[in-house]
């Protein structure tokens, strides 16, 4: 294949009919991203097996109607102003409360609100890279917009590197302090993109601490370590292995893991082996933490782009971030933006075989 950034036929239009493009990038090594620029969703990711032979690996919306229906998951989508969850939805910032949307079972605030960063239409341009094929996406969240403070500039850059990998560089402005707090939502499955479970994946996490957390995923604020607990994964093993002695409903991981070594610099956070491709990714990441989901929430409704009914458990995400809440966690790092300042982190998912 040629290497490459192109752009597709339209993918449709958002409820206020604003028109949904598609975007292929190609490293011209086997990895290719078909991207919308209505949240900037990866469409899908195709990776090579130990075979040579690329595959999507990923769980993705099958239309836009998917992605602005009552149950949408964020297949792949940016999600922002402040991802991760809000508890009941509201921060106070030099002197000012801040009550924002309780769109998570209408207690608390999560990922950015009822039209986050995922439902937005953003501008696409292909732009330069050192190391293989890029497009920018940018918008600006204007003051007020779902009730956050200050007017943000964002731009999110995707790269399918030459060594195979996928790079997502994002970079923020404000005119007034705000909090902040970007990942990206996609959901991985490097066996089948869905069609059966994750379990069998092996996964470590460079990450002996994690953000304990409520009955409704609010962190209590303390930092404690994995050792003897489900959530130990930095020893290699199966995702499924110990999902059972977690107990909760529905059952599955959705915490926040804290990544060894200092924040702000590129380090490892995970490792997933699948055994029956022999696909190998590893996460690399700026951010002190990783959200650790396996798709608890999934029932078979979604259905996805090839007609998969997404199940419980069809797919994992690993969130890079900041720890949930931090608005209100003082002893967790800031997110916090001033004007002045930029909000840089990179998170990159580099692709092998074994």
């Amino acid at each position: 294949m040629t290497a490459g950034v192109r752009q597709l036929g339209d993918f449709g239009k958002t409820p206020t009919g604003e028109s949904v493009e598609r975007w292929e990038l190609d490293n011209g090594n086997g990895l290719r991203a078909e991207v919308l620029n209505l949240g900037g969703i990866v469409l899908r990711l195709d990776v090579p097996d130990r075979d040579g032979t690329p595959a999507n690996v990923l769980l993705s919306p099958k239309d836009v109607g998917t992605v602005f229906g009552k149950a949408w998951p964020y297949f792949g989508a940016i999600i922002g102003r402040v991802g991760n969850r809000i508890a009941s939805g509201r921060f106070a910032l030099d002197g000012q409360t801040y009550q924002l949307a309780r769109n998570d079972g209408d207690i608390h605030h999560l990922h950015g609100g009822k039209v986050g960063y995922d439902r937005r239409v953003w501008s696409v341009t292909p732009t330069p890279s050192r190391d293989g094929v890029a497009i920018k996406l940018t918008w600006t969240d204007v003051a007020g917009t779902e009730n956050y403070p200050g007017t943000v500039n964002v731009s999110v850059i995707y790269t399918l590197t030459t060594a195979g990998a996928w790079r997502i560089e994002y970079e923020a402005t404000t005119d007034r302090a705000t909090p902040i707090n970007l990942t990206n939502h996609a959901y991985f499955n490097l066996k089948d993109a869905g069609r059966s479970t994750i379990t069998d994946h092996v996964l470590r996490l460079f990450a002996a601490g994690y953000t304990p957390s409520d009955a409704n995923l609010i962190p209590t604020g303390k930092v404690e370590p994995v050792a003897g607990t489900p959530s130990d994964f930095t020893t290699p093993k199966p995702i499924g292995q110990d999902m059972r002695r977690l107990g909760n409903t529905p059952l599955g991981y959705d915490f926040n893991f804290v990544i060894d070594g200092p924040a702000d610099t590129l380090r490892q956070a995970a490792e997933v082996v699948e055994p029956a491709t022999g696909r190998v990714m590893e996460v690399w990441t700026t951010e002190p933490g990783v959200q650790l989901y396996t798709s608890n929430f999934l029932d078979g409704g979604p259905v996805g782009l090839d007609g998969i009914a997404y199940a419980q458990h069809s797919g994992f995400c690993l969130e890079t971030q900041h720890y949930p809440d931090s608005p209100n966690q003082p002893n967790f790092p800031s997110t916090i933006l001033r004007p002045g300042d930029v909000y840089r982190t990179t998170t990159e998912h580099r692709f092998s075989t074994r």
